[in-house]
């Protein structure tokens, strides 16, 4: 699935290639031919290709991440965008992206900004007890809208080119994708995606509960703030680059523990897999259903907010009725 979506992003767009010529130019030393062989080479090389590879790394970053925040928290309903780790991300990569002599680097910043969030979110919503679904969420919605006020702030700081380029990033799109970008979300994305996986097991016995876990050897003071900390690293660097691309956290781990089961040794690196896959696909459809393209955090929205819908619908339904 992943390099058939990979294949057709290639093709796809507003200067229209062969399948034969996309073939040619990937291949070392050979030319798409023809008068446009230039203009084909700079469009698969510096347009498309670095935009898809930007994409499959950020759409596995927050499904995986998603994936490690909903077992760790034994919480169906989080995300790095619920949870307001992608806000707190955000805040720190607008203090980097906007502000010359900060100084941290927008991955640094982003990756504090998440981390205050994600440290947030867990003392609000432990002050109360275990946890429960409402409980997290809220707190989530709490630290988020904190955050978003620190960005709507710095927005209000700043002058009109920099906020219209403000805008355009929280709006989550991979309009100025670089061969840098991947270059530098490629071994952060690898780095924590690797822990993640390796974490799985570790995973599966946290879901069982603290006491349970500290049972069975695993002692969850150590495990979960290295698992969180790969999940908040990983989503702090793919807001870093993308802006903010809400919902694939919360889709993808549970489409793929309807297709696989509820083992986080499979449900990690299938919702990396997934994650770009959709992603990807979101991102093809946003630069070509219509001429100007559109953010692609607007069409993961867009598929995002009915799911969640249905999935709260179904896990309160024994609650109000």
């Amino acid at each position: 699935m992943l390099a058939a979506a990979a294949g057709f992003a290639l093709l796809t767009g507003a200067y229209r290639l062969a399948p034969s010529d996309v073939l040619a130019l990937l291949l070392p030393g050979s030319g798409a031919g023809g008068a446009d062989a230039p203009v084909a080479w700079a469009v698969i090389w510096n347009l498309r290709l670095p935009r898809i590879l930007l994409a499959i790394l950020v759409g596995a970053a927050l499904a995986s991440s998603g994936a490690v925040f909903q077992a760790s928290f034994r919480n169906p309903l989080v995300e790095p965008y619920i949870l307001g780790v992608s806000s707190g991300a955000a805040f720190g990569a607008a203090l980097g992206l906007l502000l010359p002599r900060f100084p941290l680097s927008v991955q640094a910043a982003a990756f504090l900004g998440a981390l205050a969030a994600v440290g947030l979110v867990h003392l609000l919503a432990r002050s109360r007890g275990d946890a429960p679904i409402v409980t997290l969420v809220l707190s989530g919605v709490i630290v988020g809208a904190m955050f978003a006020a620190g960005v709507s702030m710095v927005k209000y700081l700043s002058d009109d080119a920099a906020l219209r380029q403000l805008v355009f990033w929280l709006m989550g799109g991979f309009y100025f994708a670089s061969w840098g970008d991947v270059t530098v979300a490629g071994p952060i994305v690898a780095a924590s995606a690797a822990v993640m996986i390796a974490g799985g097991w570790r995973l599966n016995v946290l879901s069982m509960g603290d006491h349970e876990a500290a049972t069975l050897g695993v002692d969850p003071r150590r495990a979960r703030p290295v698992l969180l900390g790969a999940a908040t690293l990983a989503t702090a660097v793919s807001v870093s680059v993308a802006g903010i691309v809400p919902w694939i956290g919360l889709m993808t781990p549970h489409a793929i523990r309807l297709l696989i089961g509820p083992d986080n040794r499979l449900v990690v690196p299938g919702s990396a897999l997934l994650g770009a896959v959709i992603l990807l696909a979101c991102d093809t459809a946003a630069r070509s259903i219509t001429q100007s393209e559109i953010p692609v955090g607007i069409i993961t929205a867009l598929a995002g907010g009915p799911f969640l819908a249905v999935l709260v619908r179904q896990r309160t339904a024994g609650l109000f009725g």
